[in-house]
């Protein structure tokens, strides 16, 4: 079976492990973790990075140093992963779902800034959601496939509105917009994910990154126990979400492999759409103009009904490719039916019909060659 996406561990993984063994620094406290944060934030262009336990956990951070708390909405695109969705509730906010772009299947900036003007108003410093009477905490827009939103009207809206962002970028390392690294799109805070499907992979984790030093030093002190001096006294609720020194190890070492990883799955979208074009029914994923994508997952979408996704994934097993669906839209899910939301005719229309297909930054020429004949025989 041709996998769809695993880790490329053929760096210094196990030579890093072996020191944390060595050392016995196995836990938080480690040189790795430092190590693994400043590479994290060289790489994004950002004045520091927190490392985390996971990408759900670092969303869920950046959003508690925004100020969102209980009873507050956020605004989510309704087509994402479900954990962008989760890190809200456990904030004890609720998603405000909204549509996405069709040209990227990131937040639509036009429907935000309509939406907002005509949904919500002043309650002295609040702004407030008129149909629910909730409070509009932050935007988080999300960059889809490692695919940046178009910030700059998205931020200039929430400007105006006066709402943070907090952008989820779990997928999206190695990304720019305009040319612009991942810290300087915009957001107030963006949330990295390092879990094992990622490009960079650290087995399981996740980073919070930003350019205010005071904010990072908030986001740290949360990821810990919040404990002030050596006396066991806590000032705050801390969440303990920190990343072990065995996790930055392996963070480490990916860290070292980035750029070639990136191009790997960059070449890996483009011999998919060069190869697959003009078949009937078949479209590729977005590349919108603003943006050079980390090409996180590749894959085609298909529109004739002779040949649903579900077969056509079918089919492809039996050929010995794993080849999945993508993601549930979050008005779909049971735990948030009923979240406020927009009109969802993008999402409603496009998450049945997507195809991911292997996209390994390890994946062979003759391995991708294979995936493309069987997929043009599954569709025949």
């Amino acid at each position: 079976m041709i996998p769809l996406c695993v880790p490329n561990l053929g760096g210094n993984e196990g030579h890093y492990l072996q020191q944390c063994i060595e050392t016995t620094f196995v836990s938080s406290v480690g040189p790795f973790v430092r190590r693994f944060e400043e590479e994290v934030a060289s790489a994004c262009d950002s004045a520091g990075a927190v490392a985390t336990s996971s990408g759900t956990t670092a969303l869920h951070l950046a959003l508690v140093a925004a100020g969102v708390g209980p009873g507050d909405l956020v605004v989510l695109p309704s087509y994402t992963f479900i954990a962008s969705a989760n890190a809200i509730s456990h904030c004890g906010a609720t998603p405000w779902l909204f549509d996405v772009d069709a040209a990227s299947w990131t937040l639509d900036p036009a429907l935000l800034a309509e939406r907002l003007a005509a949904e919500t108003g002043r309650r002295g410093d609040d702004l407030v959601h008129l149909p629910s009477g909730r409070r509009v905490a932050a935007v988080m827009p999300v960059y889809t496939l490692g695919t940046p939103c178009d910030m700059d009207p998205i931020v200039m809206t929430a400007r105006e509105f006066g709402l943070p962002v907090v952008a989820d970028a779990a997928a999206a390392i190695g990304a720019t917009y305009k040319g612009r690294p991942l810290a300087d799109m915009g957001a107030d805070l963006s949330a990295v994910s390092f879990n094992g499907n990622k490009t960079v992979t650290s087995g399981g984790g996740g980073a919070v990154i930003g350019n205010d030093a005071e904010v990072l030093d908030l986001v740290r002190h949360l990821s810990s126990t919040a404990r002030v001096g050596s006396d066991y006294s806590h000032d705050r609720v801390g969440y303990n979400y920190r990343m072990t020194n065995l996790q930055a190890a392996v963070g480490c070492a990916q860290m070292e492999s980035l750029a070639a990883f990136v191009g790997a799955k960059r070449q890996i979208r483009a011999t998919y759409d060069r190869e697959l074009a003009g078949l009937p029914g078949v479209a590729p994923f977005p590349q919108p103009e603003w943006s050079h994508s980390g090409c996180w997952f590749s894959g085609v979408v298909l529109s004739d009904p002779a040949r649903p996704a579900e077969d056509v994934r079918q089919r492809l097993r039996g050929a010995g490719i794993e080849a999945r669906p993508f993601w549930k839209p979050m008005h779909l899910q049971e735990p948030y039916v009923d979240a406020p939301r927009t009109g969802m005719a993008v999402s409603d229309g496009l998450w049945h019909r997507v195809l991911t297909l292997p996209c390994s930054t390890n994946l062979s020429a003759s391995e991708q060659a294979f995936v493309i004949d069987s997929l043009k025989k599954a569709l025949a």
